[in-house]
């Protein structure tokens, strides 16, 4: 027999179930998969849209009622716990996650159709109302306050405080920028080269005297190998570079032209 309702009453398949089996009164944890799948292959012979989408959410529980069906004439399986496995087990879950959210979404409803009903009235509180403070008594403050309390309150302020510094950060000076020009490092290396016409390069970085004088240092021998002013020698890998000057340093010109991007 066929069951007189349209599509439009139902939200989905689980809805069309959910409604089967209240209607049937049926446990909902001992669902009789039969009974449940033939009253749904005749709601669906019974329905008059056409609309594909719709239509493919019906079939495709359709299929799964029907593949729930011939699973319980078989034989039931065993799980790895030794127990029997219920092909019902996923639907059941199924139907119960919708039935609770179908039933939020009631009292969702409820709540909105009742805050339709409440109205808020802004505050109007007079002004000389909110200019009112209300007289402080002295005498009534300080009864009872004596310098003993007073000091305690003092200290515990004072000791508030020095927890706010952090003892290490505290101590730290300004840290400056160090301004180091290239032109005047390559000045020093002259005046050097001029009293050490073959010296290491690794004892001419250890006279520098911060990382920046290191690479400013570093970056004068390159200008100078490329100057053709100076010539370095490495016996093997990570041995010392050893650094020749090759032309006089009085003839080392345009050494001020280099400026610092």
């Amino acid at each position: 027999m066929a069951i007189p309702v349209k599509i439009n009453v139902f939200e989905g398949p689980l809805d069309l179930l959910l409604h089967l089996i209240e209607k049937n009164k049926i446990d909902i944890y001992d669902i009789p998969i039969v009974e449940i799948t033939d009253q749904y292959m005749e709601y669906l012979h019974s329905m008059e849209q056409e609309d594909l989408g719709t239509m493919s959410e019906f079939l495709v529980m359709a299929a799964t009622l029907l593949d729930i069906k011939c699973k319980m004439l078989l034989p039931k399986e065993i799980n790895e716990e030794g127990e029997e496995e219920d092909p019902r087990e996923e639907l059941v879950q199924k139907l119960l996650e919708y039935k609770m959210y179908k039933y939020m979404s009631y009292e969702l409803k409820d709540y909105m159709d009742n805050a339709t009903g409440v109205f808020y009235k802004s505050p109007s509180i007079p002004e000389e109302v909110l200019r009112y403070q209300e007289p402080v008594d002295p005498a009534e403050l300080l009864a009872g306050l004596t310098l003993e309390h007073l000091n305690n309150i003092y200290q515990s302020v004072l000791k508030r405080q020095e927890a706010k510094i952090d003892p290490i950060r505290s101590k730290f000076g300004t840290i400056e920028k160090e301004e180091v020009s290239l032109s005047d490092k390559m000045l020093d290396m002259k005046s050097y080269a001029a009293e050490h016409s073959h010296f290491s390069f690794r004892q001419l970085l250890t006279r520098q005297s911060s990382r920046v004088q290191i690479i400013v240092t570093f970056l004068s021998i390159l200008e100078l190998m490329k100057m053709g002013y100076i010539q370095v020698e490495q016996d093997n890998l990570f041995d010392d570079i050893q650094v020749t000057v090759t032309q006089n340093p009085e003839t080392w010109t345009h050494l001020t032209e280099f400026a610092d991007e």
